[in-house]
């Protein structure tokens, strides 16, 4: 199909080169020749009139027209995705669909197993594909990668739909026979221990932070890691502090011989989000899941007090 001279057929292979900057991994990703793939490039660079991509030492880059086109594909192509996958109803127990979902190891930890509780118990036939937390979340949504973001509120974005799933608060967890085990830790005390911190690949700015540089409160990091699961265990048998979710650090307590302390100063709570694309609002399966998710989130145990 054809629109003002142009193969509508030559986007796809466009989005995957523009996004791989790859002929040949592009190629592989439509299961095309090299060679066809080589020869749509080569038609795409005479309609637009530009090269698109451009070799660079050994690495291939976008010009500022093929950067300027991506966003704009990209939606086109959603946009059509969502059109045709859309069905008039969504049974999840004769359905073979799989959903993608993009959350951190926190979520994975403390919302994903009730989620799977939940599809079972509804006999659901559907496959869900778990995505690790990027630096920018939203984009992976907006490029029609996955079905539902999980996310603290910082990070979704305010073009899409969204509702909150769940609040969690930060505590403050120590060695249970540790130094701070059985101490009751003011601000002073808190700033001069040495902490355990997740530090998110490629992300300089996390949720923790902003709570306590809002709350007035400094940490000497002395561990850090990429993982928030890790965190308990990490605490154990030594004289570590770390600044963790109450979910996560009352999951692990009696595994970790923990003790759960309050902050030392009055922080504002964590709100995990779920988003979904805009095009996909009306989407049965979606919805579906939606539903889904939001019965996880409603289903969480309530907080105890810290001690």
């Amino acid at each position: 199909m054809r629109f003002k001279k142009l193969d509508l057929n030559l986007l796809v292979a466009l989005d995957h080169m523009l996004e791989l900057r790859s002929v040949t991994a592009a190629a592989d990703k439509m299961f095309m020749s090299q060679s066809a793939m080589s020869n749509a490039l080569t038609r795409l660079r005479t309609y637009f009139d530009d090269p698109l991509l451009v070799q660079v030492g050994r690495k291939m880059e976008l010009t500022p027209r093929a950067d300027s086109l991506r966003p704009a594909i990209r939606d086109i192509l959603v946009r059509t995705e969502a059109a045709i996958d859309i069905a008039p109803a969504f049974d999840p127990t004769t359905t073979d669909r799989t959903f993608n979902l993009l959350l951190s190891d926190y979520s994975l930890r403390i919302l994903m197993p009730s989620i799977l509780r939940l599809a079972k118990e509804q006999n659901a036939k559907v496959g869900f594909n778990l995505k690790a937390q990027t630096t920018t979340p939203y984009l992976q949504l907006e490029q029609g990668e996955i079905d539902i973001l999980i996310s603290p509120e910082d990070f979704v974005s305010h073009d899409h739909p969204y509702t909150q799933l769940f609040e969690d608060e930060y505590v403050v967890v120590a060695w249970k026979y540790g130094t701070y085990g059985e101490t009751t830790l003011d601000n002073s005390t808190y700033e001069s221990a040495g902490h355990i911190a997740m530090i998110p690949p490629q992300q300089a700015q996390t949720v923790d932070n902003r709570v306590l540089s809002e709350a007035g409160l400094a940490r000497n990091i002395q561990v850090t890691t990429f993982s928030f699961s890790t965190i308990p265990h990490l605490v154990s048998g030594t004289n570590l502090l770390a600044t963790v979710h109450r979910r996560l650090a009352e999951s692990m307590i009696s595994q970790a011989e923990l003790t759960i302390h309050p902050l030392p100063s009055k922080a504002s709570r964590l709100r995990q989000m779920m988003q979904w694309h805009t095009y996909r609002d009306s989407d049965p399966g979606i919805i579906w899941l939606r539903n889904l998710v939001q019965g996880a989130g409603q289903s969480l145990p309530k907080h105890s007090r810290a001690r």
